[in-house]
This record gives C-alpha cells, structure tokens and sequence, in this order.
C-alpha cells in the first residue's frame, strides 16, 4: 500500500491519484535462483505502485536496479544521459 512518497529524503503523505506521479513496476526479489537440477531461472517477481508526489516528481524519476531496488534519479542526469 502506497503511504508516502518515494523519495528517502520527502515526508509528503500519499492521498489522492490525481496529485504526484504513479509509477507502476515490475520487481525480482533477491531470492531469485537458478533450480540447481534443472538450470532454470525461478522468479518470484510481482508488480509494485511507488508515487512520487508533487514536488519530487518535477525533479526525479524512479528506477529498478538489481540487487538494489526501487531507487530514485534525477531527472537531469537522463537529460544528459540522452
């Protein structure tokens, strides 16, 4: 359940869809494994809502990275990335 917003460093509170950005993302657990007699990949990924709220979202985006999670980035570095 959404309660507050993504970035570590705000405090706003989650209260309404219509204010702040709605990320919708796909997340692997840590526990993700090859099965050892067969060679295949065991996931146990599942969808997760993160919100960013009015004012973080004007200057940061979020990211998935592995072994990491859920992280923040700002927006100007995918500016100069790009």
């Amino acid at each position: 359940m959404l309660s507050k917003c993504a970035n570590p460093d705000c405090t706003n509170r989650f209260r309404y869809f219509h204010e702040g950005r709605l990320f919708r993302m796909a997340v692997v657990a840590e526990s993700d494994h090859e099965h050892p007699d067969r060679g295949t990949r065991k996931s146990s990924g599942h969808i997760e809502f993160f919100w960013l709220c009015d004012e973080c979202k004007t200057e940061l985006t979020l990211t998935f990275k592995a072994g990491v999670g859920v992280t923040t980035i700002p927006l100007a570095a995918l500016a100069a990335a790009s």
